[in-house]
């Protein structure tokens, strides 16, 4: 449940109940507080992961009461918050200050980081742009090979100026959302080019300058297009091997 600015916002309160009648159990929500959608959550026996950006806004989260927090560092896909700290500095800082499970979020993409999330405090990892390209992701064959050719440099942030950053893959699109923000425009003059419309075209129709769309800088170390159920065992198959390996040199 991603409470943000819209163009249209949508009913949250009827997504909330669409969740609670479908006896979903566990919800992760993103972007404003959660704490008008909890009491609801929590009589229908529904554990709340709430994403964040920052150790504050996960403290806060702690106590609205949430089950976990996704721990999101500057890398991610999305919206990275306005600090700019990445995952290396956000994820032990968290592991400091939280009583609560985390989740560490933004950056990964296989074994390696797996293990290294473990070893800074996390409690697993949450991959977005790496199950994006596995065979059962339901968006463009395309966007997929795109992703697969990218590196970690072929992202925008988009909306620094209006305090709202998104991570964003780099194409025409992006480029003239930049260009325009950082000209001094405002978001009426960019609304056009961010319609959730034209993302949609992308992911369902392959076009990959057809509008925004949103992929981490972990797509650099992004190389296949496997099954998904292959992402999670070579993930955890690789962070098993890394951890041995490293614990044993210093046995």
């Amino acid at each position: 449940l991603t409470i943000l600015p819209s163009i249209a916002p949508p009913p949250y309160d009827e997504y909330r109940q669409a969740i609670i009648d479908a006896g979903v159990k566990i919800v992760e929500t993103a972007g404003s507080s959660p704490e008008p959608h909890m009491q609801q959550f929590t009589d229908a026996g529904i554990k709340v992961i709430h994403k964040c950006t920052s150790v504050r806004h996960a403290l806060k989260a702690q106590s609205l009461g949430v089950a976990a927090v996704s721990i999101d560092g500057f890398e991610c896909a999305g919206h990275p918050g306005e600090d700019d700290v990445p995952g290396l500095v956000l994820i032990p800082a968290a592991a400091d200050a939280l009583e609560i499970p985390f989740i560490a979020s933004g950056g990964f993409a296989d074994g390696r980081g797996l293990a290294a999330a473990l070893a800074l405090g996390a409690d697993g990892v949450n991959m977005g742009s790496r199950f994006m390209c596995t065979v059962e992701s339901p968006i463009a064959q395309a966007v997929k090979e795109r992703i697969v050719a990218a590196s970690e440099l072929d992202t925008n942030l988009i909306f620094r100026t209006l305090r709202n950053t998104a991570r964003v893959a780099k194409n025409s699109v992006s480029d003239e959302v930049v260009r325009i923000l950082n000209d001094g425009g405002q978001f009426p003059d960019v609304q056009p080019l961010v319609a959730g419309a034209r993302g949609r075209k992308v992911f369902e129709q392959g076009d990959i300058e057809a509008g925004i769309w949103t992929v981490g800088q972990v797509q650099g170390l992004i190389h296949d297009i496997p099954s998904a159920g292959e992402v999670v065992r070579r993930t955890v198959s690789e962070a098993k091997q890394r951890l041995q390996e490293r614990l044993a040199q210093f046995a």
